[in-house]
C-alpha cells in the first residue's frame, strides 16, 4: 500500500544537469545513468536511450536483472542489446527516439526547445526517468531505483528498448508484472523483520 508523503525537494527534471540528478537516484542506479551514457557516447549516439537505459541496467542492477522470467530470457536481451552495439543499431544512430514527445509528463515538458539538442537524453529516456521519479516519490522515498527506472522503461510500446524486449521475446507488460511484485516483496521486507 502506498501512502502519498510531502517531497521535501520537487521532482528534478530529466534534462537537469547530471549533478542536479544525483541526489535523485540510489548510488546503483546512478552508475546505471552513467553507463548509459558512455555507452552512447561509444555507440557515437547524439542522445541517450531508453536501450541505452535497458543496457546498463540489465548488465549492473542486481534487482533489475532479476526481473526477467529466467537467465535464458536475459541473455537474449543482453544479445541483441550487443548486437545493437554493433551494428544492429546502425538505423537508431542517426535518429532520435521521439515516440514519448506527446506523452512527456509535465516536468519533462518544455525542457528543450523544438529541435534543440541541449538535452542529453531522448525524449523517450527523460519520460523513463520522470516516471521512475515519480515511482520512488510515490512510496514516499526520494531516490529513484533500478526497478523503477525499468517499469518506467517497459511502460512505453513505443521505445527502442521495448522494441529490444519485444524482438528478443520478452513480454513488456508480463516484465512490468515481475518489476511489481518485485517492488512489493521489497517493501513488505522491513515490516517482516520486526
Amino acid at each position: 500500500m502506498h501512502h502519498p508523503v510531502p517531497r521535501s525537494q520537487p521532482l528534478p527534471s530529466p534534462a537537469a544537469p547530471r549533478a542536479e540528478l544525483a541526489p535523485f537516484l540510489t548510488p546503483s542506479l546512478a552508475a546505471v545513468a552513467s553507463a548509459a551514457r558512455r555507452r552512447a557516447l561509444r555507440d557515437g549516439d547524439r542522445q541517450i536511450d531508453t536501450a541505452h537505459l535497458l543496457h546498463a541496467l540489465v548488465e549492473s542492477d542486481l534487482e533489475a536483472g532479476a526481473a526477467f522470467e529466467n537467465g535464458h530470457q536475459l541473455a537474449r536481451v543482453l544479445g541483441y542489446l550487443v548486437q545493437r552495439s554493433i551494428g544492429y543499431g546502425l538505423r537508431w544512430q542517426r535518429s532520435d527516439e521521439e515516440s514519448a514527445t506527446r506523452r512527456l509528463l509535465p516536468a519533462a515538458r518544455g525542457t528543450e526547445p523544438p529541435g534543440s539538442r541541449t538535452s542529453p537524453w531522448s525524449p523517450a529516456a527523460a519520460a523513463a526517468l520522470e516516471g521512475a521519479f515519480r515511482r520512488a516519490a510515490d512510496r514516499g522515498e526520494t531516490q529513484a531505483r533500478g526497478l523503477d527506472l525499468l517499469a518506467a522503461v517497459a511502460a512505453d510500446p513505443e521505445s527502442r528498448a521495448v522494441e529490444v524486449l519485444r524482438r528478443a521475446g520478452v513480454d513488456a507488460d508480463a516484465l512490468t508484472a515481475r518489476i511489481e511484485g518485485l517492488a512489493a516483496a521489497r517493501d513488505e521486507e522491513p515490516s517482516q523483520q520486526v
